[in-house]
């Protein structure tokens, strides 16, 4: 359904003769009419506390098993044993101390991501996965005993699930979208919306009110060749501009016509609110690596920074990050070895720029992915699984531990007595934490009521009950 919506929009913009106008602000946001009310009243924040999440979804599901690996010995020799030629050699691991647990490890490629949660400033979510209600055993699902998401171990399925977290049907409306439906009055000034894209359209920000403001590593992106300050520009800019500015200026008796110019003026409000806040050089002196998540983790910590979100009216934001090339069918150790260093050398710039900002308890980071992937080789890759491992970071995670439960990693035979209830087969491993779990901690914490969870997450109540005492997970202080 996001894949047909997204070509329906591009389709209508065609259409509309608007080729001209970016793809941002306005025309995200052009069909996204409201039709539905805020559900309850929201409590401004404390002392205008700001907080902010920001998401990087490493599309095509990440192999998070070489991720996060057991070194207890026991555990390690049946890793080693299930994962035969994808199997990492200890030396080449780095060991890792959760608390209250034996030493597990991390990928070598990640010593910035082992260091944050050392230093307790990150954690893991153990064998996470889309899940409508807990599930035990294979049995179960061989037999559907228990309802069981929508098209499991389908990239498209998955992506969308854990962007909506409604596992149980299609959507084009994403959890963290129905979070600023809530939350976005929250922000003083209204120019720019609370969920900011770094990879354009996306179905995790996109709500019901409030659509995502898509901006690029260099910032906002406003109409081609058009400058807000164009009385100080050349004088090819300033005649395209004072164009632009007279287009604005009508009066449109066709409703659509009207809306089209409303919203293309709230783009280029929006745009120069933006750039002006975020212009801003950022403190420390910190140096971001020149890589995919590395600039837009800049491009982040440029608009989180106390000077900007103050200048926007910001109180809660959030941000999407969306990095492929993670559907490692052959070649896995090759690509991780240089794709999971990029990740955990950006993390390792971002926290240390939020350090240096006095920023690092407003702003978590969590990693997400399609799915996790069989623990079992095809040969030279593993293939599309189910429960993976992801990792949060920031300085409200209550880090240096491993929340949920980690698997066994013991494969099933073929036939016989389960060896492993979790398995399905080829080590594909039924989650033991759901998406809702993992993400109503988060939404607490950004600020969406306990008696709101059910709206955010509408099957929250299988696994947590929102008026309890105790956290889903507990991860976030």
């Amino acid at each position: 359904m996001f894949t047909s919506f997204s070509s329906n929009r591009r389709q209508f913009l065609g259409q509309a003769s608007c080729a001209a106008v970016s793809s941002i602000p306005v025309l995200n946001t052009l069909l996204n009419l409201t039709v539905a009310e805020k559900v309850s009243a929201v409590t401004a924040p404390a002392n205008g506390e700001y907080r902010a999440l920001v998401c990087i979804f490493l599309s095509g599901g990440n192999d998070s098993y070489n991720m996060l690996v057991p070194r207890e010995a026991a555990a390690y020799a049946q890793y080693q044993a299930t994962r035969s030629n994808l199997a990492l050699a200890p030396a080449s691991l780095i060991d890792i101390h959760p608390t209250g647990l034996p030493d597990f490890a991390v990928h070598s490629g990640m010593p910035e991501v082992a260091g944050l949660f050392e230093a307790e400033n990150a954690a893991f979510i153990a064998n996470v996965g889309t899940l409508i209600e807990p599930v035990q055993n294979r049995t179960q699902v061989s037999t559907l005993a228990k309802l069981l998401p929508l098209g499991l171990y389908s990239h498209s399925d998955q992506i969308e699930q854990w962007q909506t977290s409604l596992p149980h049907q299609r959507s084009g409306i994403g959890w963290a979208g129905r979070v600023a439906d809530i939350l976005q009055s929250l922000n003083n000034n209204q120019k720019v919306p609370m969920n900011i894209s770094l990879d354009g359209s996306n179905l995790w920000q996109t709500g019901n009110d409030v659509a995502e403001y898509a901006i690029t590593t260099s910032g906002a992106v406003a109409l081609q060749n058009y400058r807000f300050d164009w009385q100080q520009n050349d004088a090819v800019n300033q005649a395209l501009s004072q164009g632009v500015d007279s287009q604005l200026a009508q009066q449109y008796s066709n409703v659509l016509m009207q809306t089209f110019n409303s919203r293309k003026k709230a783009a280029l409000d929006a745009y120069d609110a933006f750039t002006t806040a975020t212009s801003a050089a950022l403190p420390g002196n910190i140096t971001f690596p020149s890589t995919y998540v590395g600039s837009r983790l800049q491009m982040i910590a440029k608009a989180v920074h106390g000077h900007a979100h103050a200048a926007l009216g910001a109180k809660r934001q959030t941000f999407f990050i969306n990095w492929g090339g993670w559907d490692h069918h052959s070649g896995v150790l090759g690509y991780q070895n240089s794709m999971l260093p990029q990740v955990s050398a950006a993390i390792g710039a971002f926290y240390n720029q939020l350090v240096a900002m006095g920023m690092q308890d407003n702003v978590t980071l969590f990693t997400a992915s399609d799915f996790g992937r069989t623990l079992t080789s095809n040969g030279q890759g593993s293939d599309h699984a189910w429960g993976g491992n992801q990792l949060v970071v920031g300085g409200s995670v209550l880090g240096r531990k491993i929340y949920g439960q980690y698997p066994s990693l013991a494969l099933n035979p073929q036939s016989g007595p389960e060896a492993n209830p979790l398995d399905t087969g080829s080590g594909r491993l039924i989650p033991t934490t759901s998406c809702d779990q993992f993400f109503a901690e988060l939404a607490l914490w950004l600020g969406v009521s306990p008696s709101d969870l059910p709206v955010i997450l509408p099957n929250i109540g299988n696994f947590y009950s929102p008026g309890s005492a105790s956290p889903p997970l507990g991860f976030m202080a």
